[in-house]
């Protein structure tokens, strides 16, 4: 091999070093930038939330940070798996959105993951409501990841396509997070009800961070219910 030809290969292999080097440090930078932002969004709807809410006291929200590393789509009940856990202040019961709408709820902690039982699941309901504030359930027929249903509608309920659906203030959730739009509206004759599949907003295809949602308040009447309940 002549020198220049050595001085080429050399200056390759240099070259090829450096460019892993430079994609290493670029996939960490995003990383930091991407949890920079996460952070930013969560202390922007932290604002928002108290900013909407008239009722409640200040600081009873804390949103937390989370990175997806495992999610199911196909199962009866399907998990998400979060890089967060107790020693991050996550617990049982605690909500779980994304940034375009519902994920579902903390099921099992460990001390640095936790596992969500997600709404695509026969085990879960959400309470909902309309534009207009008419509120029915959600729940998941085990069909399609991205389609919901929304029940319990009276047949007197104006709804059209593409209308919003939110979350209600009795759900797990803060109230009016958006859940989907109506794709499609089935009536039923024999109880004058109406049923509604949605669109769900969150894609659980190309699930990626998520927030962990800690509500003093619900948290605080849910252990009164479960109390009262017990007697």
């Amino acid at each position: 091999m002549q020198g220049n030809d050595i001085v080429s290969s050399a200056n390759m292999v240099s070259g090829i070093i450096y460019k892993k080097q430079s994609d290493v440090v670029y996939y960490f930078g995003l990383r930091k930038m991407n949890d920079s932002l996460l952070n930013e969004n969560a202390r922007l709807r932290k604002e928002m939330d108290q900013i909407h809410s008239i009722d409640t006291l200040r600081d009873t929200l804390v949103y937390r940070t989370a990175k997806v590393i495992n999610n199911s789509t196909t199962s009866s009940d399907n998990y998400i798996t979060i890089d967060r856990g107790s020693k991050d202040g996550i617990t049982k019961g605690m909500a779980v959105i994304s940034g375009t709408g519902i994920v579902g709820r903390v099921e099992h902690v460990s001390a640095h993951f936790a596992s969500v039982l997600s709404i695509l699941s026969s085990k879960q309901t959400v309470s909902a409501k309309l534009k207009d504030g008419t509120t029915g359930y959600i729940k998941w027929e085990e069909k399609q990841p991205d389609v919901l249903i929304m029940t319990d509608l009276p047949q007197q309920a104006k709804i059209k396509k593409g209308d919003s659906v939110y979350t209600s203030v009795f759900s797990i959730f803060s109230p009016d997070i958006l859940i989907g739009t109506v794709l499609t509206i089935e009536t039923v004759k024999k109880n004058a009800m109406q049923i509604l599949h949605l669109q769900s907003s969150t894609n659980f295809h190309n699930l990626q961070y998520v927030y962990v949602i800690e509500n003093k308040m619900i948290m605080e009447r849910k252990q009164l219910e479960d109390s009262s309940a017990k007697k």
